[in-house]
């Protein structure tokens, strides 16, 4: 065919742009009062929720935080810190018969129209309404009766066009949950949720949290290794509370049996301890790490550089699972810190987290592993890395697709360097790890080379008198 004339082609461009991973955003693993809620999420099931309102109609909402262990995290990140999104994963199955019990009939008072059962009680089929004594027809919904949940109640309010509307008091029998036969072990098979993740929300967590559970050591084992593997290709820190209850480390002394027992020693791990409370609010350290570190990393446009430990946290004392308060000397909190404890302090600039080290520390020397502000910064670059070039996976391996990845990997960790988030940083193609038997079977080795800051968690001064100034003063 003759081509006669001026044509313009396009070619693809020899950088990508890099998808940049997202930073502090919490998988939270536990329980809550879903048969309140007005959209309920199905268990097990991860949901990705922006705000508080998007939070309560798929999780519903109670201030007993022992029994619903996800409001806790709801309130301190939403309330407190308002930071957003995180992925919540409820545990608490309404179709296991081990999480309902029957509540047989009893005869109630209806005050102002009203009666009030507690917010366990479930508003389906077998709430049944009728005169003292079960005497009669039960009452119809929506013609005698309405029902809400109004905070910690399941309201029954009695119709002014019913036939009851004056009625003084009611036999009521329903089915309540137990919350409290949720164990640890359906909470560590709730961390399989965070596979589904990308392919569900499109979003992938870098924090994994189950305050109340993690200070059990199946759940704490179980999230390290979630933590090193999500997806097969990502990954993220685990939050691990250090058990602060009677039967835990109710001193600070105590804690580092407590950890070991726990087996919260792992690089991926940040160890917790003990809880911090807000007015009558008690919160695991855990989830109010979460918050400064979604906040800090908020801050630094989601780059994971900078250390929590002395960024404040939203909580005015420390306290034991039983609500004993702790107080915590600097020397004290030292001594926890040095054994890969994060905890907090209240010094010079208020309540802070303390602590740079994760819960590898000290058995674990290697700087990338035990400083957490470094360690995230691996893996939020591989995770960067991971998202950015797996679109070219199968694509004909060429040098064009070579000099691509490389190019675009120096420029985004280039632009980190000059930011001030990476003392410097480099991406190269080693011929050693690249040998040719790899190379004809479609196999590339990309080495990164990177160094992050390094908390500066000690600065000395020394001072010393100079006789100097005396002779420069009096001449």
């Amino acid at each position: 065919m003759v081509n006669h004339g001026v044509n313009a082609t396009e070619q693809a461009t020899s950088v990508s742009t890099p998808v940049v991973a997202e930073s502090g955003v919490p998988f939270v693993v536990g329980t809550a009062p879903v048969q309140s809620a007005t959209n309920p999420a199905k268990a097990g099931v991860p949901v990705l929720c922006t705000s508080w309102d998007e939070a309560v109609a798929a999780l519903g909402y109670s201030d007993d935080w022992e029994k619903y262990s996800l409001c806790e995290v709801m309130y301190s990140h939403f309330k407190l810190y308002g930071c957003q999104p995180v992925i919540f994963c409820n545990v608490l199955d309404l179709t296991k018969n081990g999480n309902k019990e029957t509540v047989a009939a009893e005869d109630m008072t209806v005050t102002v129209h009203k009666i009030k059962l507690p917010i366990e009680a479930i508003n389906d089929a077998t709430l049944v309404i009728k005169a003292t004594g079960e005497q009669g027809d039960a009452y119809v919904l929506d013609s005698d009766y309405s029902t809400y949940y109004d905070g910690e109640n399941l309201v029954i309010e009695f119709l002014a066009d019913g036939s009851v509307y004056e009625a003084a008091n009611a036999s009521v029998a329903y089915t309540k949950v137990v919350a409290t036969n949720v164990s640890a072990t359906d909470v560590a098979d709730g961390f399989e949720g965070v596979e589904l993740c990308l392919t569900k929300i499109g979003v992938v967590p870098d924090l994994l949290l189950a305050p109340g559970f993690s200070k059990d050591s199946t759940v704490a084992a179980v999230m390290a290794t979630k933590a090193t593997n999500i997806n097969g290709i990502l990954k993220a820190k685990a939050l691990c509370d250090i058990d602060s209850s009677n039967t835990g480390a109710t001193s600070y002394d105590k804690v580092l049996e407590a950890k070991t027992d726990a087996n919260i020693v792992d690089s991926e791990q940040i160890a917790c301890w003990p809880m911090g409370k807000l007015g009558d609010k008690k919160f695991h350290m855990s989830t109010q790490l979460a918050g400064s570190m979604a906040t800090i990393d908020s801050e630094n446009e989601g780059c994971p550089y900078e250390s929590p430990s002395n960024k404040g946290l939203k909580i005015d004392g420390l306290v034991l699972e039983d609500g004993t308060e702790v107080n915590l000397t600097l020397a004290q909190a030292n001594t926890l810190n040095a054994n890969g404890v994060v905890t907090a302090l209240n010094f010079f600039n208020g309540w802070v987290a303390w602590g740079n080290y994760t819960a590898c520390y000290p058995a674990n020397t290697d700087v990338k592993d035990y400083f957490i502000p470094i360690s995230r910064m691996f893996k939020w670059v591989d995770n960067t890395l991971v998202k950015t070039f797996w679109k070219n996976v199968d694509d004909p391996m060429n040098r064009r697709l070579i000099d691509t990845v490389l190019d675009t990997a120096n420029i985004w960790m280039n632009g980190l360097v000059g930011k001030g988030y990476l003392y410097g940083a480099r991406c190269e193609m080693l011929e050693s790890e690249n040998p040719l038997t790899d190379l004809m079977a479609g196999k590339i080795k990309v080495h990164n080379y990177l160094t992050p800051p390094p908390p500066a968690q000690e600065v000395d001064f020394v001072t010393e008198y100079d006789i100097n100034y005396i002779q420069s003063a009096l001449g």
